[in-house]
This record gives C-alpha cells, sequence and structure tokens, in this order.
C-alpha cells in the first residue's frame, strides 16, 4: 500500500485575505470575551477554514467551545444525535483524503462537542498530511484533555507529540497508555526512543563536531528561544522543568485570569497542586478561579435570560445561581474551618447560607461577626434580612437601627439603604415616629433616593388617619 500523499500545507495568503481573517478574528475575540460564544465560533471557524496552519487561530476556536460549554469536558448532550451529518461528512472526507474538508466538517461538529476524540484525531491526522504541525498539537491536546484516559486518545497524541519534538508530552502520553495497557508493545517501544531523542534534541549533539561545540549550541539555543517567547510562555517552559515553583504557577494563573481564560488559569493551577498536593494557597487560588469562571457564566445567563425571557433560559439561569450558591457555600465553609478566626470568611459563607434559605445557619454565623468592626453595618444588615425571612420583625428593627448607627452620619450608598429599609419597616410595623425620623434623614441626604418622596406622603396620609393602615 502506498503512503499518503501529504496535501498542501500553508500556502502564502494574499494580504487582502490576510487582513480580513486578521479583522475576523479579532471580531470573534471581542464577542468571546462578552460571552457571545456562537457568534465567535462563526468568526474562528472561518479563520481556522481559510488559514488551517494558524496555531492562534486554531487555539481559540477550541478555548471559545470550551468556554461555551462551562469546560464541562462533554460538550452539548444530544451532539451524538445532532452531529449525525456533521460526523459521517468527517468520515467520507477521511475516506476521500479531502483533507481541507476534514477540518470544516470536523469543525461543524467541534461546535457540538469540542472534546470528541473521534473528530479530534480525524483532524491531527488531516493537520499533519496539510504539514500544519502547530495546529495538530492543539487538536491532540484537546482530544488528551477531554478524555485523560482514553487509550487512543492518548496513543494518537503520544505519536502527533513525538513527531512534533515535544518529547516529554509525547512520553506522558505514552505513560497514560501503560497505565491502562501495561503490555502494550508500541508504547513500551517508544518511550526509550524518545527519551534518547530528548537528550539529542537539548543536547544539540546532531550537528555538533565536539563536546564544547553541543555545549556552545545549546546555549545559543536556549537564549534565542527565550527571547522569541512571551511571559506566558516562559512562564509555562520554567513550570514544565519545574512544576513545584508555587510562585511561578500563581503568576501563571494570574496572568490567564486577568485574561478571563479561566479554564487555561485552572490548567496551570492543577499542573502544580499535581506537583504539590499539600499547598494550600494553589488549592485556594483555584478554588477563585472557579468561582470567578461560575460568576462570568452566570452573568452571561442572567443577560441571556432577561434578553430572550424564554422558560428554558430563566431555568437555566436560576440553575447556575444555585450551583453557583452551593460551591461558595462549600468552600466558604471550607474555609472556615480551616482559620476559624477569620470572620470574613464566616461572613461571606453567612451570607451564600441566606440566599440557600438556611437561615437559621445564617444568623448564627453573623451574630458571631458582629466584633467585625470593618462589616458592622453589613452585618446588622444581613441580621435584619434574616429576621424579616424569619417575620420576627422587632430584631429585625433593632439591626436595622444598627446598621444605621455603624453606617455613620456620611451620605453613603449604605447609609442610605440602611435609613430606607429601617424607615420602611417601621411603616409596615405602624411605628411612625421612627418611620418619619429614618425617612426624613434618608430625605435629608438625598430626596431622590429610591421612593422616599412617596414613603412620605404615605406616611403623611397615615397619620391623616390615626395610623390605622400599613403601607402597600
Amino acid at each position: 500500500m502506498s503512503a499518503e500523499k501529504p496535501a498542501p500545507g500553508r500556502q502564502p495568503i494574499p494580504p487582502a485575505l490576510r487582513r480580513q481573517l486578521q479583522a475576523c478574528y479579532e471580531k470573534g475575540a471581542a464577542v468571546s470575551a462578552k460571552g457571545e460564544f456562537d457568534y465567535a465560533t462563526d468568526m474562528f471557524a472561518t479563520c481556522v477554514t481559510k488559514d488551517p496552519a494558524n496555531v492562534l487561530y486554531v487555539k481559540s476556536l477550541l478555548s471559545n467551545l470550551a468556554k461555551k460549554y462551562g469546560n464541562n469536558k462533554k460538550g452539548s448532550k444530544l451532539a451524538s444525535i445532532t452531529g449525525m451529518g456533521a460526523k459521517g461528512t468527517v468520515k467520507k472526507c477521511v475516506v476521500a483524503k479531502d483533507w481541507p474538508g476534514v477540518l470544516k466538517a470536523g469543525i461543524e461538529y467541534l461546535k457540538l462537542n469540542p472534546w470528541d476524540v473521534g473528530t479530534l484525531t480525524d483532524m491531527s491526522r488531516a493537520c499533519e498530511l496539510m504539514q500544519c504541525d502547530e495546529a495538530q498539537v492543539e487538536y491532540l491536546k484537546m482530544a488528551v484533555d477531554g478524555s485523560p484516559t482514553d487509550i487512543e486518545a492518548n496513543r494518537q497524541a503520544a505519536r502527533g507529540f513525538g513527531r512534533n519534538g515535544l518529547f516529554d508530552q509525547a512520553v506522558q502520553c505514552w505513560l497514560a497508555v501503560l497505565k491502562q495497557k501495561p503490555e502494550d508493545e508500541e508504547a513500551k517501544r517508544a518511550i526509550p526512543n524518545l527519551q534518547i531523542e530528548r537528550t539529542i534534541h537539548k543536547g544539540g549533539y546532531e550537528q555538533a563536531e565536539s563536546t564544547q561545540d553541543a555545549r556552545k549550541n545549546k546555549i545559543n539555543d536556549d537564549d534565542d528561544d527565550e527571547a522569541r517567547l512571551t511571559p506566558i510562555q516562559r512562564l509555562e517552559r520554567a513550570i514544565e522543568k519545574d512544576p513545584t515553583q508555587v510562585e511561578k504557577v500563581i503568576e501563571l494563573s494570574d496572568m490567564f485570569a486577568r485574561e478571563e481564560k479561566y479554564s487555561e488559569a485552572e490548567r496551570a493551577l492543577a499542573i502544580g497542586i499535581q506537583a504539590s498536593p499539600g499547598d494550600i494557597q494553589l488549592r485556594e487560588r483555584l478554588e477563585d478561579v472557579q468561582i470567578r469562571f461560575f460568576r462570568q457564566q452566570l452573568e452571561i445567563a442572567k443577560k441571556k435570560a432577561e434578553a430572550e425571557r424564554t422558560p428554558k433560559s430563566i431555568e437555566i439561569y436560576n440553575r447556575l445561581r444555585e450551583e453557583l450558591i452551593a460551591k461558595e457555600i462549600e468552600i466558604y465553609a471550607s474555609r472556615t474551618q480551616r482559620y476559624p478566626a477569620n470572620l470574613g470568611f464566616k461572613f461571606e459563607l453567612a451570607t451564600r447560607l441566606q440566599k440557600a434559605k438556611k437561615i437559621d445557619e445564617a444568623i448564627a454565623l453573623l451574630q458571631e461577626c458582629r466584633s467585625d468592626l470593618k462589616r458592622k453595618g453589613q452585618v446588622h444588615m444581613a441580621l435584619a434580612k434574616c429576621f424579616i425571612d424569619k417575620k420576627v420583625y422587632k430584631l429585625a428593627m433593632a439591626n436595622y437601627e444598627l446598621a444605621v448607627e455603624a453606617a455613620g452620619s456620611a451620605g453613603t450608598d449604605e447609609k442610605k439603604f440602611a435609613l430606607y429599609s429601617a424607615g420602611t419597616l417601621a411603616v409596615h410595623m405602624k411605628d411612625l415616629d421612627k418611620a418619619e425620623k429614618y425617612l426624613s434623614e434618608l430625605a435629608n441626604l438625598d430626596y431622590g433616593y429610591k421612593d422616599v418622596s412617596k414613603w412620605l406622603d404615605k406616611l403623611a396620609e397615615l397619620r391623616e388617619d390615626g395610623g390605622s393602615a400599613p403601607a402597600e
């Protein structure tokens, strides 16, 4: 059987098309940052289809799809059904050796499940034959990321990494194969061969005429490589050499988090935790990144629910909100146990318990937080809301009054809200003198605050009627 003929690799891109693709990429990056993942996918897909060897386009497409599905490693639940046509087209293109067609149809299926091993390995094979080496690596990384214990995913990735000089990654994939299949002959042969190739490659022995030349070449090559690397790439290289460098792991994850690349930030921290499993700082950083990612997804869901107002979009928003609260309770409960003297963690846990309608637990924690001078007003406001939920209005009013006192004399938003809450509750309790005290003070600070003028009018009506009815 004759070997497959490589398809043309990276072809020269006309300047006009290059500008169009760059504009398309920039638009995709902008809308992806806003959570418009489907629109961004269309932009990135156009870029990858027109320039399949451009690794930046491929990375952006895959990262955007991962964000769309919350990095769930599964994609859409209906992918296997709704994607049958696209998957069939991929296989037809493979048989026909239509490698650009494989990529185009593959992207359509990745829109439904960006971690599908079969599609990703078919696309990586197409890239290999089109001489799109860097792009091939990205598809293989995605396959292993979605199925880290899958033998065939690791086998294909190991072969691809090895061909592209990523010897350490290739070895790790072969080790994953051996873990599942200890007697695998290909893996047993490949690992020592890769280790030899890595030594030769790093030492520069292939072209060096002496050991001195080899050392000199290595130093020069390392210097040149270092100069070409971005700050993120330098950190990734340093961590690859020594993943126990906690400071560098944190620095890298912070860089990704600042760009809202939370999946990448999680991945960096996971590497650090695997190397230093007892490091609490890394685990807490990972928790923080997970919370930020959850909140990002919740905000996207909220905007979609507000725009569409469909039962499905509202249900998704409510479900994500409940999941976020549950996750935050889990994290702050753990931190409260770890740092029992930290009132800040207790306050954060109490407010989440309140949202979860676990009112008695929230009250107990908030009462412990009353000595926290920095949050005194917030603590009493939260306690007041808890007592309102329990319909214990006298205790709610007592805490609103303490919140007003804690807010001081400045016309801050905290002070205004405390006055408004105390005044309106006093109206409902028919304590008109107290209501007038707080609502008048608020009106003196900011007459346009919320509907305070209407409450004052209602208060005047109640006084004329002898205070016989509470305000609506």
